[in-house]
């Protein structure tokens, strides 16, 4: 049966190829690229002399049929993106899908990603993960993700842009100000670096600097575990009271601690 190899490319190092990925390029009929001219410097640098054809986010539903079509033809196939492995927040979704639906092998040739490669060197936990791809590019949606993910108890990982990595830290300092941060840029590339702190602090380094640069991966640690609060539900809104806090208010605070609704701590009052 004729194949469709998935396979990973240095993101930037390009010794970072594994022997299994330069025998499969060779032996493929075909090397579908996010980039034609980006894929061709890795294929020339190890003289691989195979055609490619394009297939990118603006080709990807029409050109789908025809690589099938290629594959169903007995042709073998090597999925490339211009860094790293596909699929990750890159193109090749529709074609893996549609060549498990028509029943064509689809086989993996892990290696290289930003994302492990960022992990394993940032210093935070890795027993769990999240990978959430790219931030929102407006802020108002990028609070609501970033609230929505802050209960996660887990390392939250993105990817980012340089020119928004600013107003993406900002708005990280908003929601989760204590989180620690990793920025790590231009990962295996001359000028790798990982920076670490508060996203405060990493906002003030970066801000302080002409111009933000190459490609980042943007790692938050997971949020301290927090031991439950047992005190009875009347009795901690009556000590926020006893503070000045209005009873509408404390009802609030309780019920965002705990995890409940406003309406379940308030029929608890009555």
């Amino acid at each position: 049966m004729k194949t469709l190899y998935i396979v990973s490319t240095p993101i930037g190092n390009l010794e970072d190829i594994t022997m299994r990925a330069l025998r499969v390029l060779r032996e493929a009929d075909l090397i579908a690229c996010e980039d034609t001219r980006q894929t061709r410097k890795l294929l020339d640098h190890y003289g691989i002399a195979k055609p490619a054809i394009s297939y990118h986010d603006h080709n990807e539903a029409a050109r789908t049929a025809e690589l099938v079509a290629r594959l169903e033809q007995g042709e073998n196939i090597a999925l490339v993106s211009d860094a790293g492995t596909p699929l990750i927040s890159d193109p090749g979704y529709r074609l893996v899908a549609a060549a498990i639906a028509a029943g064509l092998a689809v086989v993996p040739v892990p290696g290289p990603s930003a994302v492990t490669g960022a992990l394993a060197a940032a210093g935070l936990g890795t027993d769990s993960f999240r990978f959430c791809g790219f931030l929102p590019p407006k802020s108002s949606q990028r609070r609501k993700t970033l609230e929505l993910l802050k209960q996660e108890s887990c390392t939250l990982v993105f990817y980012e842009a340089p020119h928004r990595i600013l107003e993406a830290l900002e708005d990280i300092a908003a929601v989760m100000p204590a989180r620690p941060v990793v920025i790590a840029r231009e990962l295996t590339k001359l000028h790798e670096e990982f920076l670490r702190g508060t996203a405060a602090e990493l906002h003030a380094t970066l801000s302080a600097r002409p111009s933000v640069k190459g490609e980042i991966t943007l790692l938050i640690g997971k949020a301290e575990a927090v031991e439950a609060d047992d005190t009875p539900i009347e009795e901690a809104i009556r000590e926020l009271e006893l503070s000045g806090v209005s009873k509408m208010d404390a009802i609030k605070q309780v019920a965002k601690a705990r995890g409940l609704s406003k309406r379940e701590v308030y029929k608890l009052t009555l």
